[in-house]
């Protein structure tokens, strides 16, 4: 399924990522998922969250930059070869991944997937 996420910019100083998280709390926003990467002088955080709009909006009165954009979700079970399945899946139709991250909980895990061709990623998915 494709779900929206931010991508916030940061300055790679200490409190940085705090500073985000305090300022979604504050506005009662829950971050669902969450990536960080980092080059020396600046970070990516990646997230999806509980109320897209409310974040970008808070976030950029915080002077924030924030860029929102479609990646892949998927549910699969949480078990050994479970990503191997579909990374084969999408790699079989020759679709380059630019990034991902899971996260899991309980028996099922979740694989977001950045794609410069998201509809045939899905469809690589089906």
């Amino acid at each position: 399924m494709i779900v929206k996420q931010l991508s916030v910019f940061l300055e790679n100083r200490a409190g940085r990522v705090n500073e985000v998280a305090k300022v979604l709390a504050a506005n009662g926003v829950d971050m669902l998922a969450f990536s960080l990467a980092e080059s020396s002088d600046f970070g990516i955080l990646r997230i999806l969250v509980s109320d897209n709009e409310v974040a970008k909006k808070v976030l950029k009165e915080a002077s924030f930059a924030v860029k929102e954009s479609n990646v892949v979700c998927v549910e699969v079970s949480n078990k050994p070869g479970a990503l191997l399945e579909i990374v084969e899946g999408i790699s079989s139709k020759n679709i380059s991944i630019e990034y991902m991250y899971a996260f899991a909980q309980g028996d099922k895990a979740n694989i977001v997937i950045k794609t410069a061709d998201i509809d045939a990623c899905i469809n690589a998915l089906k």
